[in-house]
């Protein structure tokens, strides 16, 4: 007997979901995935090798990964950069009937001192254990260039023709913010440290756990605790330090009236 097509046909019985949005499905999962499989190609023979590694995102939404000279998949990226990504968040249930995410592109040494520097803060927002080893001389960052994605929803929710474009953050004319983020991130979690989990609570109706705000970009803001991260887009792209400010607070405000 067949297996069904779990891509195509709905469980029996199951309610009707609401529209499928399918880039900012990927976007959302870019933003709030913490680890992703990772396959690379072994030198020697071709042959896929997969494995599991923590991820972030850079402020355009490209994955940012931090790998250590010692490990299989850092050896056969120096060799072949290219690789695949799937991020896929964990829920109850039948795991096929939840979204994931597959990027293919090729992993790129970050060897500029302002963008490691960038790319460091906001890998290490996500994941502070790694800062024990994050700076060893056989560790580095990497940034994956995409050029390829694929988007499964779930059952009946195939997304064809989805673009890399369509998916990642522009940046253009963002220099000042991203350059700001860094500063505008310690005043908001040294200042204000009541504002990730007001809004947590408000826009996730997530409490308990120590939130705290993980990083922003012209698009967003990205909050977490120690078990998950909370995406809230704003209404429309921001540029600037001062749009951030204004953005900030008008979502506070919101969330007082909420809570």
């Amino acid at each position: 007997m067949n297996a069904p097509d779990r891509s195509e046909n709905p469980p029996e019985n199951q309610p009707e979901s609401p529209k499928f949005d399918a880039v900012a499905e990927a976007k959302l999962l870019l933003r709030t995935v913490r680890w992703a499989s990772l396959a690379t190609l072994a030198p020697e023979s071709g042959d896929p090798f997969a494995t599991l590694v923590n991820v972030a995102s850079a402020p355009d939404g490209s994955p940012i990964l931090l790998l250590s000279q010692l490990a299989a998949h850092r050896r056969h990226i120096a060799a072949d950069p290219r690789v695949s990504l799937l991020f896929y968040l964990p829920k109850k249930g039948d795991p096929l009937a939840h979204p994931r995410l597959t990027l293919g592109g090729r992993a790129i040494l970050v060897e500029d001192t302002a963008e490691r520097a960038n790319l460091r803060a906001r890998f290490l927002a996500r994941h502070p254990k790694s800062a024990l080893y994050a700076d060893f001389p056989d560790f580095a960052f990497f940034r994956v260039e995409l050029d390829s994605l694929h988007l499964n929803g779930g059952f009946g929710r195939a997304a064809p023709g989805l673009t890399v474009a369509q998916v990642l953050t522009p940046i253009a004319g963002a220099t000042e913010f991203v350059a700001g983020e860094a500063g505008a991130l310690a005043h908001v979690n040294q200042d204000h440290a009541d504002f990730a989990p007001l809004l947590a609570q408000a826009f996730g109706r997530k409490s308990g756990g120590h939130w705290r705000t993980l990083g922003f970009d012209p698009e967003g803001v990205d909050l977490g605790n120690d078990e998950t991260i909370l995406r809230l887009p704003f209404p429309q792209p921001i540029a600037t330090i001062a749009e951030l400010r204004h953005a900030l607070v008008a979502l506070a405000q919101s969330a007082r009236t909420q809570n």
